[in-house]
């Protein structure tokens, strides 16, 4: 099959490679919101970089779940999922800490949003782990038609 072609969800894709792409994105998005919040006096935009910090951690945490199915070696990709997940909670926080000047606890329930996705991120890799066990022991059991018993009539 030609490489061009094959599904991302197909391939093999690094957790650190995933975790510098979306802390990129959270860079852009927060420079973007920057110089909209800098062009227009109306809009109330201290809290902004905080909510791009955690959509693109809970961006991050649903496809780096989806992903790590098709992992070769689970435990290897775990290791590096979580640390990938760690390090991109740390850079988007530092980056929504830079862009805002508030800290996350100043920046009201993004601390307890923060809490819910890193258990939320854990929750999808353990169902994506449970469900790849479930797939490939029933890939290796052999099915056979069910043996019907007689009843007993009384």
């Amino acid at each position: 099959m030609d490489e061009s072609s094959t599904s991302i969800f197909e391939r093999n894709v690094d957790p650190i490679h995933q975790a510098l792409f979306t802390l990129g994105a959270v860079l852009v998005v927060d420079i973007l919101g920057s110089g909209v919040a800098a062009a227009t006096e109306d809009v109330e935009t201290n809290l902004f970089p905080w909510l791009c910090a955690a959509s693109f951690l809970l961006f991050f945490a649903l496809f780096n779940a989806i992903l790590s199915a098709s992992a070769p070696n689970m435990l290897r990709y775990w290791q590096r999922s979580i640390y990938s997940f760690m390090g991109l909670a740390l850079g988007s926080g530092l980056l929504a800490w830079a862009f805002s000047s508030l800290t996350i606890s100043e920046a009201g329930s993004y601390r307890w949003i923060f809490i819910v996705v890193t258990v939320g991120y854990l929750v999808f890799l353990s169902m994506i782990a449970f469900l790849k066990k479930i797939v490939t022991f029933a890939q290796k059991e052999e099915w056979n038609k069910p043996k019907f018993r007689q009843k007993k009539r009384r």
